[in-house]
């Protein structure tokens, strides 16, 4: 576990999770429009909508591993070590 960490790390971390989670909300809303469609039919375009939509669940699941960890490793560390200076 990181016991202290660099003030930069951290400005890092946050301004990649504020991407991450900005890019979270454009796929989440690409697959809420695909999964609104028809993409029952057996012709191409429904399926080329299906690879689609397994590629934005992969990918949304990634974002959020990402954020997770990134929150975890920087920013709940940081904030554990703010707390404990105040004391």
């Amino acid at each position: 576990m990181i016991s202290q960490v660099d003030a930069c790390d951290v400005a890092q971390a946050v301004e990649l999770v504020r991407a991450l989670r900005a890019q979270l909300l454009r796929m989440t809303g690409q697959l809420a429009w695909i999964e609104r469609q028809d993409v029952t039919r057996r012709n191409g375009r429904a399926w080329a909508m299906r690879v689609e939509a397994a590629t934005l669940r992969r990918d949304i699941n990634e974002a959020q591993i990402l954020i997770d960890r990134l929150q975890r490793r920087y920013l709940n560390a940081n904030k554990h070590n703010e707390q404990r200076r105040a004391r």
